[in-house]
């Protein structure tokens, strides 16, 4: 059988600041710039979910847009939401929230909740012009 996407778009808004407690001020100035300030920044994240997989006969899904969408803001919104990524949420005590890594998080936390015949790809933008994708 033929495989297809379904892509289920959502956004959060949520703070950062890039930062690598191992590196002095001066570092950690000259490598992130004004994305390292003290007192964090924010970002209006668009976010993008594609399950790919063949279509359920008796459904004609790949997976039910509902339960993609519930998943979405059961595990990603809700955990991340109009949060400070590094002061409030557990995933990024010890991990610097770039997008690269904030992408991988998704996916980590999304991948248990996805079938595992069905492939899961994470595209996140961090601005409309800047966006990763996960996996490659």
């Amino acid at each position: 059988m033929n495989k297809i996407a379904i892509v289920r778009c959502e956004h959060f808004n949520a703070a950062h600041r890039l930062h690598n407690k191992d590196w002095t001020d001066e570092k950690n100035q000259a490598i992130f710039g004004k994305c390292n300030n003290p007192n964090y920044h924010g970002h209006n994240y668009e976010l993008e979910v594609k399950v790919i997989g063949t279509v359920d006969p008796d459904t004609g899904y790949v997976i039910d847009t509902k339960i993609l969408s519930d998943l979405i803001k059961d595990r990603i919104l809700a955990r991340f939401d109009h949060r400070n990524l590094n002061l409030d949420t557990e995933e990024f005590k010890d991990i610097n929230p770039t997008a690269e890594n904030i992408a991988i998080v998704i996916y980590n936390l999304l991948r248990p909740e996805i079938k595992p015949k069905q492939e899961l790809k994470i595209k996140l933008y961090e601005t409309p012009r800047n966006y990763v994708e996960y996996p490659y």
